[in-house]
């Protein structure tokens, strides 16, 4: 088959790792394989991308919602997509997702998925959730089948009337789950952390969440601030990349926690983190099921994360983490400082975390399982061009 992926921006964050593990599966499996982008993705994918794989920058598909530039995209997708020929399209995130089913009327013969990796209308104002379902509802006519990270980010399509239930299929982020299990620290943790030699560990939280506005790291920052003095000896560590970066440090600058808080980067050892820290925390105001909660657990780390769509099918309250209300962010600081405190409930939590069965989330799984809901044969229609004979766009 010829499988078409768009995303909106590739950064460095979950859904664009989703999709291109899948990428990497259908490669592997003798798929002619595309991605195509909008504007702004992060330099590293200029070296990091599977082998393979054929990429298209589309510069007119931009994040924020503006009209003329939406209509260029969708214009300049439809010629892409008609130059491609391809069998399937299958569109993530919801600016690519809409502009990207709105152009697939230009190859009525190809199969349309779009995949749900967070639910855009929860978490947002009320006119921003209705601009979400009148868009999602619009384009579910040129879908073919939903594709959710989680059961429950399907379950909100479903009953916010954007498409019926035999339409809308799980299938987990899949990852390498053993890279996570019984996890060595990391080399530099010294240096990381600022502890000379014969020093003991400090305390360690960690964030590791792309910096974009939807994590809240500085809500999150301004209520760790009234408690930070009461620890010391914590390190915060914030690991991840993205746009809101250089506004989330002028926030600890700004709230006194130089000292305290520690930027990581996005670094290629992430599971040397989760051993590093006694705790994780994430306090997203929309995700469909983050691949970090799964990190974390699966690395025996527990976890204090506020209530998403689909959290509890991997986070169990008060076994192997805690789940506070969506919009308590003083009341994750609470959890945090006291299970900090606890060295009885954090080894119980941390017990309960390594003993949580994540196997769902195998890499296996999900190249396989999200290739078969298209539905269709591998199949090259005669005269249709190889992939090494386009240019990119």
């Amino acid at each position: 088959m010829r499988i078409i992926h768009l995303v909106t921006r590739l950064l460095r964050a979950g859904s664009e790792e989703t999709t291109l593990d899948t990428c990497r599966w259908q490669i592997a499996q003798g798929h002619d394989v595309v991605l195509i982008h909008g504007a702004g993705p992060d330099p590293y994918w200029d070296t990091h991308l599977p082998p393979g794989l054929m990429r298209i920058a589309l510069p007119e598909m931009v994040h924020p919602v503006h009209p003329l530039q939406d209509f260029r995209a969708v214009k300049r997708l439809r010629q892409v997509y008609r130059s491609l020929g391809p069998d399937v399209i299958h569109t993530h995130q919801s600016k690519a997702g809409v502009l990207g089913r709105l152009a697939a009327r230009a190859v009525p013969d190809a199969v349309v998925g779009h995949g749900i990796h967070i639910v855009p209308f929860e978490g947002v104002s009320p006119a921003k959730r209705a601009l979400y379902i009148a868009a999602e509802r619009l384009v579910s006519r040129q879908t073919d089948v939903f594709i959710g990270v989680s059961e429950a980010v399907g379950r909100s399509y479903v009953a916010a009337g954007i498409t019926r239930r035999g339409r809308v299929h799980c299938v987990r982020s899949g990852m390498d789950i053993e890279r996570f299990r019984n996890p060595a620290l990391p080399a530099d943790w010294r240096a990381l952390l600022g502890v000379q030699s014969g020093n003991a560990r400090p305390r360690v939280a960690l964030m590791m969440a792309a910096f974009e506005p939807r994590k809240r790291h500085v809500a999150f920052l301004r209520a760790f601030a009234r408690v930070a003095h009461t620890m010391p000896d914590l390190k915060l560590l914030l690991a991840g990349a993205g746009p809101e970066e250089a506004r989330v440090r002028a926030a600890v600058r700004g709230l006194g926690l130089d000292k305290t808080v520690v930027f990581c980067g996005h670094r290629p050892d992430p599971e040397a983190l989760f051993a590093l820290a006694d705790l994780s925390v994430l306090t997203s105001a929309r995700e469909g099921l983050p691949r970090v909660a799964v990190q974390s657990v699966a690395a025996g780390c527990p976890m204090v994360v506020q209530q998403l769509p689909g959290i509890d099918e991997v986070i169990d309250h008060d076994r192997n983490g805690l789940i506070v209300d969506a919009d308590d962010m003083r009341g994750v600081v609470r959890q945090m400082s006291a299970l900090l405190r606890d060295d009885a409930r954090l080894n119980r939590l941390r017990a309960g975390a390594q003993a949580t069965d994540v196997s769902a989330w195998a890499l296996d799984a999900l190249g396989a399982r999200t290739t078969s809901l298209y539905g269709l044969p591998v199949r090259r229609p005669v005269g249709r061009p190889a992939l090494a004979g386009l240019e990119p766009a």
